[in-house]
C-alpha cells in the first residue's frame, strides 16, 4: 500500500505541475498580490517546484525527502486558497463554497505527503 500511495501522491504532484504550464491562467489567478514579481512567475516556479518534488516521491532512493518536500509545498500553497477564497467571496455559493474548501483541504494533502515520508523505506 505505502509504495501505490507514494505512487498516486507523484502522480498528483507531477499532474498538478504540468497544469501549471498547460494552463497558467488559472494559477495566475490565486497567486497572491502581495509577492513581489509576476503572477506568471509564481505559477511557473511553483509548477517546476511540483514536478521536483513529484519526480522525488515517485523515486524509492528520494521518496523521503521529497515527500517531506511535498509536505512543505502543500503548506506553501495555503496562502493561494485563502486568496482564492476571498477572491471568490462574491461568486455564487457552489464556488464560493468550492473556494473556501480548498483551505483545510491542505490538511488532508500534508498529512498523507507525512504518511509516505514515514512508510517510505
Amino acid at each position: 500500500m505505502s509504495t501505490r500511495s507514494a505512487k498516486l501522491l507523484s502522480g498528483l504532484l507531477l499532474g498538478a505541475g504540468v497544469a501549471h504550464f498547460v494552463v497558467p491562467r488559472q494559477f495566475d489567478a490565486i497567486v497572491p498580490r502581495a509577492l513581489p514579481g509576476t503572477p506568471r512567475q509564481w505559477t511557473y516556479a511553483s509548477g517546476v517546484a511540483e514536478l521536483a518534488v513529484g519526480a522525488a516521491v515517485a523515486l524509492p532512493r528520494t521518496r523521503r525527502v521529497g515527500a517531506l518536500a511535498a509536505a512543505g509545498l502543500f503548506a506553501a500553497v495555503l496562502p493561494a486558497n485563502i486568496q482564492m477564497a476571498y477572491d471568490w467571496r462574491n461568486r455564487p455559493a457552489a464556488l464560493r463554497g468550492a473556494a473556501l474548501a480548498r483551505v483545510p483541504g491542505q490538511i488532508p494533502l500534508v498529512l498523507w505527503a507525512l504518511r509516505v515520508r514515514r512508510n517510505a523505506s
